[in-house]
């Protein structure tokens, strides 16, 4: 198990962690008691970056973590992010609204993740989305308080522009961002990349695999019954497109005598020291294949081959349906 330093200034964490989204129904049914299992195991083999949201099925996330973290809090460290709101839709179902940056809801929800996870502290608290109506550095001074309060150890930021992380640096240190980074989401890489490393803030990588498509596994589109068939990268042509060079990957995997999904992940990883990584999954199966990773070394070579085949913007269609872009690099 391979440990890496969260930013400059940062604890040390596991560079595989456990996306745990997923556990709460975001890509279709799952089952609470092999979810706990599933966390149980990653803490057990040392992965102790466990990433959730308060908003993930209204705390219910949370509240799964708390069951699986009894008598071991002191084995993981807790990423939770706040701020999106969510809508009752037509059919009764939970839908993303707006997001919201405001101290006073900082200052309130923090207090609710507490209660749900049962703990006296969050490591790691961060804005899922920042707020166009509230200056980042109203938001970066409400977490600073909640830090000399004891209540969170370090303040992240999620999906925000190099600017508002420049800004957000002035106001108070920041450890981590978390934001997509995998062969397919490279748009970071321009501006967004140098400017973490420039105040020594560390990337936590989400989606890793694509949400599943890098894993090679999703073969037609009728292999996807949730959310994900509204996300143009899974529709039409793009589809058809993208699953071309998924098999390229596998031909590349199959070489290195790994799993597509592993290679996926190593690439990740081999970009930086400052970078760790926190595929999702609600199955011990897929989380012990995913934890491999850290077993698959890339040479130069190796790294160029996958660059051959999978250059920066090769992919087809956006990560997001357009009415969640304008909430990205803000």
């Amino acid at each position: 198990m391979m440990n890496r330093k969260l930013g400059t200034n940062g604890p040390l964490v596991s560079s595989i962690g456990l996306g745990c989204m997923g556990m709460s129904g975001a890509y279709g049914q799952s089952d609470d008691k092999e979810s706990i299992a599933t966390i149980e195991r990653a803490l057990d083999l040392g992965h102790n970056f466990l990433d959730t949201a308060d908003y993930y099925r209204l705390g219910h996330n949370e509240e799964l973590i708390s069951q699986a973290i009894k008598g071991k809090r002191n084995k993981a460290f807790l990423s939770v992010k706040t701020g999106q709101l969510v809508t009752a839709a037509p059919d009764g179902s939970m839908a993303p609204g707006p997001v919201s940056g405001h101290p006073n809801h900082l200052r309130n929800a923090v207090f609710y993740s507490l209660r749900r996870l049962k703990t006296d502290y969050i490591d790691l608290y961060t804005p899922a989305r920042v707020d166009p109506a509230v200056p980042i550095e109203e938001t970066v001074g409400a977490l600073a308080d909640l830090v000399q309060k004891g209540l969170i150890r370090y303040i992240g930021l999620s999906e925000a522009s190099a600017e508002s992380i420049r800004k957000a640096a002035a106001e108070h240190p920041i450890t981590a961002l978390q934001i997509e980074y995998s062969l397919w989401s490279r748009d970071i890489e321009a501006e967004v990349l140098p400017t973490i490393r420039a105040f020594g803030i560390g990337l936590v990588a989400y989606a890793p695999l694509s949400r599943g498509f890098l894993s090679g596994e999703i073969r037609t589109p009728q292999d996807l019954k949730d959310s994900r068939i509204n996300m143009p990268r899974y529709q039409d042509e793009n589809f058809d497109k993208n699953l071309a060079l998924v098999e390229k990957i596998k031909t590349l995997a199959t070489a290195k005598g790994c799993t597509p999904a592993q290679l996926a992940i190593a690439w990740v990883l081999a970009q930086g020291d400052d970078i760790i990584t926190i595929p999702g999954t609600k199955r011990i199966h897929y989380l012990e294949e995913n934890l491999a990773a850290e077993n698959v070394p890339l040479s130069r070579e190796d790294l160029q081959s996958i660059e051959a085949i999978v250059p920066a913007g090769i992919v087809s269609g956006t990560r997001y349906p357009e009415r969640f872009m304008n909430a990205l690099n803000r």
